[in-house]
Order: structure tokens, then C-alpha cells, then sequence
């Protein structure tokens, strides 16, 4: 290439490539035109001069090893052109989406022609017209408004409209006048246009749309004349109907003519005179039937379900009807004949309806064992009538009666041990001094009269408590059966949503069920079936109201806690201390179980209860029989307790077995030959030692379950009470054997328990007690035996055998192109071209999307070039215009000046 300026190096390459020849002008030297290929040769020269004119638009780049016969895509590139091409894309594409991004609305021009650029304005043009002339002539043939009217045969068809003379016509007379051959349909309903018909075994010729629209338009004004014509025929049979209706009336509702009297047989054979004839049988039932539809009952709407506040308010007020008409009774007053009728019957139990959701209490599984009268069967069977009874009504009079006519129970005389003792004033943490009543009430347990008046009815209306001596005085002249009916009136008079304070009445009155349980589980005769049946409202009271009456539950735990340190700070083992629980204390611990979950890990009132009871077992000391019947009972509520958690509990364990020691007839003659590491602190010793079994007396007992009553509150024990007790113990230790078979300490736990069974004197035993022992033995034996097979000793863990590892040869990526994408591993290479091709496009995408961006700042730069641009020569035109009229103005003064300064001379 020659050297020198950028202009000379052009001139050169253009002359070299032939390019700067002028064509020579003249009559001899005519040359032809210039074909397409010599102007295709002539730009293939000028591009190849300008790209040797720019180096830099070519980028190369160099092959290290250069092979022969190898195509390598990419070693040369044009970095210019492809910039450019660029460019041009995205503004045919992204320079378009921005300036409509913001836009609303817009005109798309789709005239035909209007975006091809091949087409010239003169072909845009006469397309647009041979299009417009198509589409004004594809309507002639539907245009009815045209000059030249339409006619069919000669006829016009704005006179056809009517259907008069085309054989439509509808005569009653002659059914046959309006059905039409198919001929004359083909020929008259719109289908004689053409004047050449075909021929019969020619198929049919196809329609044209427009005979089909005029086919449709003439079947619809045909169905139309139809249908006005059988509402005609509807209308005046039904005006015939209604005019004869008066004497189809007179027909139904006619008197019916009296039968003739029986004449006597001689003169039967005489003519009867005219009658009236007979009405036929179909007309007898069609009266029969209008005589039932007319006696038939319309349907009514059925009541809607009512809501909770709704049902309570109905029930107080029928509580506080009953109790009127009660009082009315009671002082002779008359009463109004319908509501006497109603108290007379009998009220029908409330049906339950599909939104009914009160939940009724459920008692669990109840242990069959110590206490049957608390918390077992009786507790099942009250709650079971209970529920019977909640779902009856509040009760009628005639039930009241029958309830006044039923015997009670006899009370005790005898106060609660615990209600004589108070608690000192001077004493502050409570471990000194006498034991503190669990339920403080000012009125004593009297007994009632066993015979009632019969006149004497329960009220329908009662206030609430606040204190357990007012529910005393509510229930002092009130069976025990009628209690339950006392507290269900008194809970739907007292609703909560009847009354904003009923709500705080409703939280005391379930602390007061709670002191009035210990009231009457208090010896010397406790009542279980009242408090079976007391046990559903408490149940309810504490779902609705669940803290305060856990606080109304702990407040009893803590004083029962604060009642043992009292009795342990006096002495575990002197006689008069109060350490074991009692009854009351037994009923409140079981009660405890059936209302609130024991499988729960801390719980506010299961825990402290827990905890309570351990403390009974694990620091009480057995002194007498009734200190172990009252363990066993806590025993069995630890059972209760823990049968779905199936926590370990040692303290009822160490019980057991000692209950076991101090009841049965054993070998051991002191606490160190019993195997096992169960504390003895009560074995032998002069209070125990009178409690074992005497083989004499229980040889012919036979084993029963004990009466937790008797056996808590008597003092002379005897040897049936004594075997029934050691049969509990024996049970309760087979029952935590079956809960206890899983845990992993099992068999140190159970195998100084077996071994002792073992030494237990069967001999001595009644039958039905030894083999108790035999089968609680053989099955101890079984449970260990499979325990001992599950268990295995402790070993290194097992591992697979560790293979020889196998390495991949390990390749420098440096070194070699060729190697460093090659993987002997399928996946890993797989997993690497991924990541490879992954990382390509998002450096690709990246420098895309910056090119973007650069793109759009440069447009952006443009149009606001642009806009300076327009303002600044906006503004200089203003300022020229402004500057002008100043310089204007100003000459103007200057003139002025100049006249005045003239005036004044002259």
C-alpha cells in the first residue's frame, strides 16, 4: 500500500482497482450500460479498498499450532461491523420498547401496504382501491334499500312480508291446506331464482347464502304466525274455563242427596220413586282428592338453629317461669289453665340438632382396684346418668315430686379431721403447728331426715355462691340426688352472656364445687356418687374457665404440701401426725386426673400434683394398714397418671415392694438379705411387724377388692382387708411390669421384685392369692427372659470393609488445552461442561445487558442534546427579539433626547 495521508492512500487504491477512469464522451467511443454484475464487481472493489484503508476493523486472532485441514471458528472477527449491527438491532427493537414504554394508547396503521417498503405509493394506492370496490360490491346482492327493488317471479317481495298468497294460510276447516310438497317449497320459498331446475336424479345443487338467510328469515316469521296463533287458542279455551268454573264449583262442594228410609220387606217390591242419580265412582275420588287437598297442612319453615346465647336465654326464662308457677302453687294462688296443663306433662327430651356441638364429660379408663367407689365404676355410672340428664330438660313438676319422694343418704355427725384444725398466726413458712383445713366452713355436717314431705318441691331459680357456705345453705333441704340439678339450674341462670358479671360468678362457683367435692369425701361417710355426678359440671366449669380454676387447684395442692411438712415436722413415724393423705385429699388427686392431661411434661396442675404424690410415698412412713391403703390408691393414681407417658416413678415402685414385705409371709428376716437396693426403712419394725398375713386366719378368705372408705377410715383391720390389699399390691406391681417391659433398665428394676415374689410363702396364702403370686411370678420370669434376649452387650461399631482407594491421575489444566476439558470421570466432565457453559452465558448476558444499558444512555444523551439544543435557540431567538426591541427602544430615547435638547436651545 503506498504511503502518505489517508486521502492519497485512497486515491492510489481507487486507481489501481480501475475505479478513477472517466468515460471518455463522443460519438466513436459508445459504450453499453453498465450491467447489475459490473456494479456488484465495482462494490466488492470499493469494499475490499476500505478495508485495507482501516486495519483496525479486522481483528485476527493468531493460531498457536496451525494445522492443516482444521476449520477454527472465531480467529477472525469485525469488531466495527458487528457493533454496528448491533446498534441497528437494537434500534429496531429495544430503542422501540423504550420510547413506547410510557405511551398509553396509539393508532396501529393496518392499511394495506402502509409497512412494505418494496411497494410504491401509486401500488399502495391501487390496491386500496381494487380492495374497496371488492368489498362495496360483495353487499349489493343484500342491500334491500337499493333503487332497484327486488322481486321474485315478477313479484315484489315487499308484498310477500304478510305470507298471504304463498299457501301459509291456516284454516281450521281444512287441515291439509297448509302442508306443502317438497316442489313447492323448493320452488317458492326463496328457491326459484334460477330458471334452469334440475333434474330428479341430479344431486342437489348447494345454496348460496343468500337463499339461506332468506329460507331462515321466512321459517322464523312462519314459527312466529304459529305461535300466535295457538296463544289464541290458548286465551279462549282458558276464558271458557274461567266462565264455567262457577258451576264446576257448585258441582264439588253440592250437598249430597239424603239416602231414602228403609221400607219394610212387604213393600220392597214397590217401585222406587225418582231419585237422584248416583255420582259416578271416577267423580267420588276427584272429590275425595280436592276434599284432601284442601284439609292438607301448608308446609312451614323450619325454625332456625339457634345460637348459645339464645338457648341460654330461653332457658333461663323457662327456669324463671317454672319457678313462678312453682310459687304460685306453694301459696294456693290459681294459675292459668294452660301452663297447669303444660307443668302436668311430662316435658319430652330436648332433641339435639345438627349444630349441637356441647361436648358431654367423658371419663377415661378408670383402675379397678383400691377405691371402687371413687373414680371407677360408680364414676363411669354417674357420669353416664349425667349425661342422660343434660340431655332432658330442666326437669317437670311431676319429676320434682318423684325426686322429693326419693330417700337420701345419711351425713356424718362428725366434722372432717381436718376442719378442727386451724393454723397458727406466728408461723410463717408453715412446717410447725397443726394441719390446715382444706375446706374452712362455719356450718357442721348435720343429718337429714330420711322421710320428705311429698309437697315439698326444688325450686326452678337458685343465686349463685360466692362462698361454700352459701351453696350449703342453697342445698341444705335438698336431696343429694337433686344437687346435680341444683348446679345445672344454677350454671343457665347464670350464663355468661346474659350478664356481664356472671362470668366472675361462674369462676367462683367452680372453686366452691371444688371445696364442696372435699366435703363431702370427708369421712366417716363419704358420698362417691355425688361427687360422680357433680364431677360433669366441674368438668365444664374448668374447660371454660381453665386458669383460674387451675389457680382454685394448685391453692388446695400447696396447702396439702404445707399439711404434710406440718405432719413430718411433728414426726414421719409418731402416731397422731397427719402425714398420709385422706380421703378428701384422694378425691381432689383423682379428680385432678380426669380434668386436666397428665401426659404432658410440666404442666401447671399436673406437675404440682406429681410432685405431691411422690412426696407422700417417698417421705411418709407406714405405720398402719391404713397408711398403705392409702398408698396403693396413690399408687394406682400414679398408674392413671402415667399410662401414656409411662414415665419411670420410683417412689411407687419402693412402695409396692414394701407393701409386698410388710403384708405377705416371707424367709427374709432383716433388710439385708433382701436383694435389690429398695429402701427398708419400715421393715420389722414394732408398727409393721403386725401387719403380715396370718396364714390361720386368711387360709380360707378368698380375694376381693378392698373398700378404700373402710379401709381409711377404720381402725380395726381384719385379715379380708389384709389380703385384698396385698392382692392390689400384686396387681399393681403385674400392671407397672406391663408399662414398665420397654425402658431399658427393666431388668435390674423387676429382678430383685421376682426374686422376692420367689421367697413370698404361697403356702400361707389363700389359693386365689397364691396364684396371683405364681402368675405375677411366671410372668416377671417371661418379661425377663425377653428383655435379656434384647439386650446386647456393648460393642465397636460395625463398618464396611474400606476399599483401596483408586486415584485419578492428576492433570496439569496449564499445560494442555486438549486436557483441561477432559475429565476420565463422565459425570464430573458433564458437571463441568455445565458449569463451563452456565458461566459463558452469564458473562454473555452481563456484557449484553451493558451494552444495553450504554445504548440507551446514549439515546438518552441524544434526546437531551437534542432538547438543550431547541432550548438554546429558543432562548436566542427571544433574547434577539428582546435585544432589538431594547435597541429599538433605545433609539427611540435617544431620539427623543435629542428633540428636547433642540427645544431648549430655541
Amino acid at each position: 500500500m503506498a504511503k502518505g495521508s489517508q486521502l492519497k492512500q485512497l486515491k492510489t487504491a481507487l486507481s489501481e482497482a480501475g475505479l478513477t477512469q472517466q468515460p471518455q464522451t463522443g460519438k466513436k467511443h459508445k459504450r453499453a450500460a453498465p450491467t447489475e454484475r459490473d456494479k456488484e464487481k465495482k462494490a466488492e472493489k470499493l469494499k475490499a479498498i476500505q478495508q485495507k484503508l482501516n486495519p483496525f476493523d479486522v481483528k485476527v486472532t493468531k493460531v498457536k499450532h496451525d494445522v492443516g485441514g482444521r476449520k477454527i471458528i472465531g480467529t477472525v472477527g469485525r469488531p466495527a461491523q458487528s457493533k454496528q449491527a448491533g446498534i441497528e438491532q437494537r434500534r429496531k427493537t429495544l430503542l422501540k420498547e423504550y420510547e413506547e414504554k410510557d405511551r398509553a394508547g396509539g393508532i396501529v396503521d393496518r392499511r394495506f401496504g402502509e409497512n412494505d417498503p418494496t411497494m410504491t405509493p401509486e401500488e399502495r394506492m391501487l390496491e386500496r382501491f381494487t380492495r374497496e370496490r371488492q368489498r362495496a360490491s360483495k353487499g349489493v346482492s343484500f342491500n334491500l334499500d337499493d333503487e332497484d327493488e327486488l322481486t321474485h317471479y315478477g313479484q315484489s317481495l315487499s308484498k310477500l312480508d304478510d305470507f298471504d298468497t304463498v299457501g301459509l294460510g291456516l284454516d281450521d276447516d281444512d287441515e291439509d291446506e297448509g302442508s306443502m310438497d317438497r316442489r313447492t317449497v323448493e320452488r317458492s320459498h326463496f328457491g326459484g331464482f334460477d330458471d334452469d331446475e334440475e333434474e330428479e336424479g341430479e344431486p342437489a345443487r348447494k345454496k348460496s347464502k343468500a337463499e339461506v338467510m332468506a329460507e331462515v328469515i321466512a321459517k322464523s316469521k312462519e314459527h312466529k304466525f304459529l305461535r300466535q296463533t295457538q296463544q289464541e287458542e290458548d286465551e279462549n279455551l282458558r276464558h271458557e274455563l274461567d266462565q264455567e268454573l262457577d258451576s264446576i264449583r257448585s258441582l264439588l262442594f253440592a250437598v249430597p242427596p239424603a239416602e231414602p228410609a228403609a221400607e219394610p220387606s212387604s213393600a220392597s217390591s214397590a217401585p222406587a220413586p225418582a231419585a237422584t242419580p248416583a255420582i259416578p265412582e271416577d267423580d267420588k275420588e276427584y272429590d275425595q282428592y280436592v276434599r284432601e287437598l284442601a284439609l292438607d297442612r301448608r308446609a312451614k319453615p323450619k325454625d332456625r338453629t339457634k345460637t348459645e346465647e339464645e338457648l341460654a336465654l330461653e332457658e333461663k326464662e323457662a327456669l324463671e317461669k317454672a319457678e313462678r308457677r312453682r310459687l304460685k302453687r306453694m301459696r294456693g294462688e290459681d294459675t292459668d289453665s294452660e301452663e297447669e296443663q303444660k307443668g302436668s306433662k311430662r316435658k319430652q327430651p330436648r332433641q339435639r340438632g345438627g349444630d349441637d356441638l356441647e361436648d358431654d364429660f367423658q371419663n377415661e379408663d378408670a383402675w379397678n382396684g383400691l377405691g371402687a367407689g371413687l373414680g371407677d365404676d360408680a364414676v363411669v355410672a354417674a357420669s353416664d346418668e349425667s349425661e342422660d340428664e343434660s340431655e332432658d330438660k330442666e326437669g317437670s313438676d311431676d319429676e320434682d315430686e318423684e325426686s322429693s319422694d326419693k330417700d337420701e343418704d345419711e351425713d356424718g355427725s362428725v366434722a372432717p379431721e381436718f376442719e378442727s384444725a386451724e393454723e397458727d398466726s406466728g408461723e410463717e413458712d408453715g412446717e410447725e403447728g397443726e394441719s390446715e383445713a382444706l375446706v374452712q366452713s362455719s356450718r357442721k355436717r348435720r343429718m337429714k331426715s330420711k322421710a320428705k314431705s311429698a309437697a315439698t318441691e326444688l325450686p326452678y331459680t337458685f343465686p349463685c355462691p360466692d362462698t361454700h357456705d352459701e351453696f350449703l345453705e342453697i342445698i341444705e333441704d335438698i336431696n343429694e340426688e337433686d344437687v346435680p340439678i341444683v348446679v345445672k339450674r344454677i350454671r343457665a341462670l347464670h350464663h355468661p352472656s346474659l350478664a356481664a358479671d356472671n362470668k366472675f360468678k361462674l369462676q367462683r362457683l367452680n372453686t366452691v364445687l371444688i371445696e364442696h367435692i372435699l366435703y363431702i369425701t370427708s369421712p366417716p361417710t363419704p358420698r362417691f356418687s355425688l361427687l360422680s355426678s357433680l364431677l360433669p359440671h366441674l368438668a365444664a366449669l374448668t374447660k371454660t374457665y381453665p386458669i383460674q380454676s387451675a389457680e382454685a387447684f394448685v391453692e388446695k395442692l400447696s396447702l396439702m404440701h404445707k399439711n404434710l411438712k406440718r405432719g413430718l415436722s411433728k414426726g414421719a413415724v409418731y402416731p397422731e401426725a397427719k402425714t398420709w393423705p385422706g380421703l378428701p385429699e384422694l378425691s381432689l388427686l383423682r379428680v385432678i386426673g380426669q380434668l386436666w392431661p397428665t401426659s404432658d411434661m410440666n404442666h401447671a396442675v399436673i406437675s404440682p400434683a406429681r410432685l405431691l404424690m411422690g412426696a407422700y410415698l417417698g417421705l411418709c412412713r407406714v405405720r398402719s394398714l391404713q397408711d398403705i391403703a392409702s398408698g396403693l390408691f396413690l399408687c394406682s393414681l400414679f398408674m392413671h397418671y402415667e399410662k401414656l407417658s409411662k414415665r419411670l416413678v420410683p417412689e411407687a415402685m419402693n412402695f409396692l415392694v414394701n407393701s409386698v414385705l410388710h403384708l405377705s409371709p416371707h424367709f427374709y428376716k432383716d433388710a439385708a438379705s433382701i436383694p435389690g437396693s429398695f429402701p427398708l426403712q419400715d421393715f420389722k419394725t414394732s408398727m409393721t411387724s403386725m401387719l403380715s398375713v396370718d396364714a390361720k386366719k386368711a387360709k380360707e378368705l378368698t380375694l376381693g377388692k378392698p373398700d378404700l372408705a373402710q379401709c381409711l377410715s377404720g381402725e380395726d383391720f381384719s385379715e379380708q382387708q389384709k389380703v385384698d390389699l396385698l392382692g392390689l399390691a400384686l396387681e399393681l406391681l403385674a400392671r407397672y411390669a406391663d408399662m414398665y417391659k420397654g425402658v431399658e433398665g427393666f431388668i435390674e428394676l423387676y429382678t430383685p421384685i421376682h426374686e422376692i415374689l420367689g421367697a413370698v410363702q404361697s403356702s400361707s396364702l389363700p389359693s386365689d392369692l397364691a396364684s396371683r403370686v405364681q402368675s405375677l411370678q411366671d410372668t416377671l420370669g417371661r418379661l425377663l427372659k425377653f428383655a435379656l434376649q434384647s439386650r446386647r452387650p456393648l460393642r465397636l461399631q460395625a463398618h464396611k470393609p474400606i476399599p483401596i482407594p483408586t486415584y485419578v491421575p492428576k492433570f496439569e489444566h496449564t499445560s494442555s488445552n486438549y486436557l483441561r476439558n477432559r475429565d476420565p470421570d463422565h459425570e464430573r466432565n458433564e458437571a463441568a461442561k455445565l458449569r463451563a457453559q452456565y458461566k459463558q452465558e452469564r458473562k454473555g448476558a452481563i456484557r449484553e445487558l451493558r451494552k444495553d444499558a450504554r445504548f440507551l444512555a446514549a439515546e438518552q444523551q441524544k434526546k437531551q442534546k437534542q432538547k438543550d439544543r431547541e432550548y438554546n435557540e429558543r432562548m436566542k431567538r427571544v433574547f434577539s427579539s428582546l435585544e432589538s426591541e431594547r435597541a429599538e427602544e433605545k433609539a427611540m430615547e435617544r431620539v427623543k433626547m435629542k428633540e428636547k435638547r433642540r427645544a431648549g436651545r430655541k
